[in-house]
């Protein structure tokens, strides 16, 4: 996948000196043992740091600075051990740039009945605590994340970590540079978009080069970097030449192979992480991307067709949440209205991730009837099974909008034998009819990432950081 940076997390606890010396070596004692053994349950995607015990005004500001400017630092966690007057928090919290959880937690999980005496009831004020600190961020408007519950309890380190995903795709948003060869299709309006607007928004930057900049270094690809890629393909996937005669079977397939490597080296070349392509703008290409594009989208990289730039940038953001895991470009295709097989099958012409299939994919070569040109090969493959969560995002004057619902994916009811493509079958669980409907009243699209890993809560949480609206589906 592409490299992702080392993040890491840090953690702090709110006390003050009212209660004494002792109970502040308490508290750092405390929040010492939850970070490391959060650290080692293996449930966190990411490091925490503890960071010590914020107890004034003043080193609450400096450390929300600190994680301000430090690079690898893709968020803060903060937990209210006892009562943390929460004026001290608010010039730091203004200042902060980066996503906050606040974890509503104590450090047992239960009441010494037998044992508790006002020392204790001093030392253990989350209940307090956490009250006063959520004031202050209520009242400061911060969009921040509130996972409540014993930090020892799997279900809760799960949010945390699902929480970490989150913040660390909002932190490389504003690293994602999409490529666009060509302009977007030609009288199509909803892969239009501001791009100003979402470089300001989202940190997303998008750039233009001409189909003829990616045909001189896709045509300076060796024949031997060919070779090398040649022989994983045949490791990875099932070569399947069909009806084709074997030279024009491998001229297709080493020609997608070239333009592989060739965009891939231009991409990296620029520092970009996604890219779209555009069929009705394929100058001095052979063959449309298909397998090409796929094997990229595999990699990690985000996709877009018809100059899509925005499902592109959204595609390596979510990779990026997913760690690349079945989160995949989609196309809603056709649909099967009848009563009690209601369900889209998503597909495309041959740009779908490789990443999604239950069985393995076959490398085929077909014509394609659109591009005029050489028929291209592509992954053909059945898609899987299971809940997911699709998305899309437009572009409105006021703002872009995210677009979501939860589906139930299901492999087709039958093989299709005239479309030789990548397929998906997935159903809205609010139903066919009812999903499309609210989908389409809200401006969604046809293009949109679907992924298996993700979950409702995680769009949710992006959306809340990235200041965009929302519209759920469910």
């Amino acid at each position: 996948m592409l490299p992702v940076k080392e993040y890491e997390f840090w953690f702090v606890a709110g006390s003050q000196h009212l209660y004494g010396e002792e109970q502040l070596r308490n508290v750092a004692r405390d929040a010492e043992d939850i970070v490391d053994r959060l650290n080692a349950s293996g449930s966190l995607p990411y490091k925490v740091v503890l960071k010590g015990v914020m107890t004034t005004a003043d080193s609450i500001t400096q450390f929300m600075k600190d994680v301000n400017y430090n690079d690898h630092v893709a968020g803060v966690i903060t937990w209210m051990h006892t009562f943390s007057p929460a004026k001290n928090w608010i010039r730091g919290t203004m200042l902060l740039q980066k996503p906050l959880l606040h974890l509503a937690t104590q450090y047992l999980n239960t009441i010494p009945y037998d044992t508790i005496d006002f020392d204790y009831m001093n030392l253990n004020q989350s209940a307090h605590g956490d009250r006063e600190y959520g004031y202050l961020n209520a009242r400061l408007n911060i969009k921040n994340k509130i996972v409540y519950g014993y930090w020892g309890d799997a279900d809760v380190q799960q949010e945390i970590a699902q929480w970490q995903d989150v913040a660390v795709a909002y932190n490389e948003s504003f690293r994602i540079k999409v490529c666009r060869f060509g302009d977007t299709m030609r009288n199509v309006a909803v892969t239009e978009g501001d791009k100003v607007e979402a470089q300001i928004r989202m940190g997303w930057t998008v750039d233009y080069y001409a189909v003829g900049d990616l045909v001189a270094t896709i045509n300076a690809v060796e024949e031997a970097a060919i070779d090398a890629e040649y022989a994983k393909l045949q490791q990875e996937y099932t070569l399947t030449p069909g009806d084709n005669t074997p030279e024009k079977f491998e001229h297709s397939v080493r020609y997608q192979l070239k333009e592989y490597i060739g965009i891939k080296r231009f991409l990296d070349k620029g520092g970009y992480t996604a890219f779209c392509t555009n069929f009705e703008d394929l100058w001095g290409l052979d063959q449309l991307p298909g397998l090409a594009s796929q094997l990229l989208m595999r990699d990690g990289y985000g996709f877009g067709a018809e100059g899509d730039w925005k499902t592109a940038a959204l595609g390596r953001l979510l990779k990026i949440m997913a760690h690349n895991d079945r989160t995949v470009f989609m196309e809603d295709y056709t649909l099967d209205l009848r009563k009690g097989h209601e369900a889209i099958l998503g597909a495309h012409m041959l740009e779908v991730d490789p990443s999604i299939a239950s069985d393995k994919p076959r490398v085929e070569v077909h014509p394609l009837d659109i591009g005029d040109k050489e028929d291209p090969a592509r992954l053909v493959f059945t898609g899987s099974e299971g809940d997911a969560v699709d998305v899309t995002v437009s572009d409105f004057r006021q703002g872009f909008r995210l677009i979501s619902y939860p589906v139930t994916c299901r492999k087709p009811e039958a093989e299709t034998p005239n479309l030789p493509v990548a397929k998906q079958l997935w159903t809205p669980k609010v139903g066919l009819k009812e999903g499309a409907t609210q989908w389409i009243q809200a401006g969604g699209g046809h293009h949109t990432v679907l992924s298996f890993r993700l979950t409702e809560e995680q769009i949710h949480d992006l959306a809340v950081m990235l200041g965009m609206e929302l519209v759920e589906i469910c």
